[in-house]
């Protein structure tokens, strides 16, 4: 064999070589994102489980008949998963003077949440959502009874660190999230807090707005507006899953057509 022919002898093989490791590294890749998008979709099957049963699970405590809002010696135990929209009621006197405004974007259009303390007869101090107000100016004691009163609607968990993007600023009054513990230590509220607030009001109770779109005027709305809540999940799993299942079928279209290109280059 002449060196020339030797020459592309072991050229041909190094090029070989090389197509069967960039086979390899084909293989190697579509096996992994085969698996990862294979993994998401059943991630996101399991997420439409959880989510079917969180919607479930609120539309019941949504309905149940209102129970005493936890004292402190409940307070330790509470968690998101269990008493989330718990249909509760608190009995006390309105701290006025107190009130803070929390930005919000309801159906009403934006303005903001109108959250007062209430102190409860049992000891303790608990912030109540009033409802929906279009402006900060808002006088925010209007309507606020000096005697005792009894306030109906659903527990929230506090929300700590702000909204996306925005971090609350005490100092300066601007609210963009309701975190309980900031805003009880800015108004200096009297211990102990609960560690949650009550959104006042029911959307089962409240009459729908008709054919209101974001950001519509509504005329003859008597502020602050209750029962505002949101209880209605967005639940795209299944199609976040199907998407996924379907990208992990693209891979193995893919292989295949890859495997019988190969095969007949062979052939």
């Amino acid at each position: 064999m002449t060196d020339e022919a030797k020459d592309q002898d072991g050229g041909g093989r190094k090029h070989r070589r090389r197509g069967r490791l960039g086979l390899v590294l084909l293989a190697v890749a579509g096996v992994l994102l085969f698996a990862a998008f294979t993994a998401l979709g059943l991630w996101q099957l399991e997420r439409r489980v959880w989510k079917l049963d969180l919607i479930a699970a609120v539309e019941e405590r949504v309905a149940a008949r209102p129970v005493p809002a936890p004292g402190p010696a409940d307070w330790p135990a509470l968690a998101f998963d269990t008493d989330e929209y718990r249909h509760v009621t608190a009995t006390g006197r309105w701290e006025a003077g107190k009130s803070v405004f929390v930005q919000a974007s309801t159906d009403y259009g934006g303005g903001f949440w109108l959250m007062t303390p209430l102190r409860e007869e049992r000891g303790f101090t608990v912030l109540v959502n009033r409802g929906f107000v279009p402006a900060r100016d808002f006088p925010a004691d209007r309507g606020l009874p000096g005697e005792a009163t009894t306030v109906a609607g659903l527990m929230r968990m506090s929300q700590p660190d702000g909204a996306f993007l925005r971090s609350n600023d005490p100092a300066g009054g601007r609210w963009y999230s309701r975190d309980v513990a900031a805003i009880a230590a800015t108004e200096g509220l009297a211990e102990p807090v609960a560690p949650y607030f009550i959104d006042a009001g029911s959307p089962l109770e409240r009459a729908p707005l008709p054919n209101v779109e974001m950001g519509a005027p509504v005329g003859d709305v008597a502020y602050p507006v209750e029962g505002l809540t949101r209880t209605d999940f967005r639940n795209q799993h299944l199609q976040y899953a199907l998407t996924w299942f379907a990208l992990a079928g693209l891979v193995l279209v893919a292989g295949v057509i890859v495997i019988r290109q190969e095969k007949r280059r062979k052939g």
